[in-house]
C-alpha cells in the first residue's frame, strides 16, 4: 500500500538508536553521509544545533530531522527511513563482523519496531512490506491498524486515499470473518463481504429495517456500510478511468 515504512515516534527512536555511536567508537554512516541524505530528502530544515551552535550527535540529528518531517514533510521522512536503513546495511551495520556493526540490541529493536508497523526488516538489513494475505490473527490486526493510522494521518497520497480506504475496509472485513467464522468467501463482491462482516459483528446494514426507538448506533452502522459501498464504487470508477490500474494491497 505504500513504498516506505510509516514514520512514527517509535520508528524515529529506534532509527536514531541504530546509528548512535556517542558511547562507542565512531562508525559509519558519518555526519557527512547524513548531510547528503538530509539534502536528498529535503530534511535539512529540521537540523538541530547544540548550545552555542556546537554540532550534535548523529542520534540527535536524526531525531530532530524526523520529528520535523512528521509535521512538515511526512513522505520525505518515510523515504529517508528506508534510505538510511539501506545506507547502514551497505556500510556493514547489520554484519556482526563489521567495524560498523550497530549491535544486536539496536538491530533487534529496529526490527521489532518496523514489524509493528506492517513491514519486515531482516537482521541482515533487508526491508520489505508485509503481505497482508500472509498474516493472520493479532499480527494482521496490528498491521491493519498501522495502515489505518497512516491513512488517517494523511501520509498516503491523496489521490490514492479513497482506494486505500476501500482496500483497508475489504481486508478488515475479511479478517473479521476469519476471526468470527473461521473463513471468508473469497469470491464475494465487496457489498456482500462487507455486509457479512457487519452481520458477524451484529451491526446494522440497510437490509435491517429501521425500528421505532432503535439505538442511535444502528443509524451510524447503516451509514458506515453505505459509506464503505460508496468508497468501493468510487474506487471502481477511478480504476476504470485509469485503464484498469488500481491499488494492490
Amino acid at each position: 500500500m505504500a513504498d516506505n515504512p510509516p514514520l512514527t515516534d517509535a520508528v524515529i527512536v529506534a532509527l536514531a538508536r541504530l546509528v548512535d555511536d556517542s558511547q562507542t567508537e565512531k562508525r559509519e554512516p558519518t555526519h557527512y553521509d547524513l548531510d547528503l541524505l538530509f539534502a536528498q530528502y529535503h530534511l535539512a530544515g529540521g537540523e538541530q544545533q547544540g548550545p552555542g551552535g556546537r554540532p550534535v550527535g548523529k542520534a540527535k540529528r536524526i531525531r530532530g530531522a524526523l520529528n520535523w518531517a512528521m509535521v512538515n514533510n511526512q513522505k520525505s521522512g518515510e523515504a529517508f527511513v528506508s534510505a538510511l536503513i539501506s545506507n547502514v546495511q551497505g556500510k556493514g551495520g547489520f554484519r556482526s563482523q563489521s567495524s560498523n556493526y550497530c549491535g544486536s540490541e539496536a538491530i533487534a529493536n529496529i526490527v521489532a519496531t518496523i514489524a509493528n508497523n506492517g513491514w519486515d526488516l531482516s537482521t541482515d538489513g533487508n526491508l520489505a512490506p508485509r503481505v497482508l494475505e500472509a498474516m493472520k490473527g493479532r499480527e494482521l490486526t496490528a498491521a491493519l491498524a498501522a495502515y489505518a493510522d497512516r491513512a488517517r494521518r494523511g501520509a498516503l497520497d491523496s489521490p490514492l486515499l479513497a482506494g486505500t480506504a476501500k482496500d483497508l475496509l475489504e481486508a478488515t472485513a475479511a479478517h473479521v470473518l476469519v476471526e468470527k467464522w473461521g473463513h471468508y468467501p473469497s469470491h464475494s463482491n465487496f457489498p456482500t463481504l462487507l455486509g457479512q462482516a457487519f452481520t458477524a459483528l451484529d451491526w446494522a446494514t440497510p437490509s435491517n429495517p429501521v425500528q421505532d426507538k432503535e439505538p442511535v448506533k444502528m443509524r451510524v452502522e447503516r451509514a458506515a456500510y453505505e459509506l464503505g459501498c460508496a468508497l468501493n464504487a468510487l474506487r471502481t470508477r477511478k480504476v476504470l478511468g485509469m485503464g484498469g490500474r488500481g491499488l494492490i494491497a
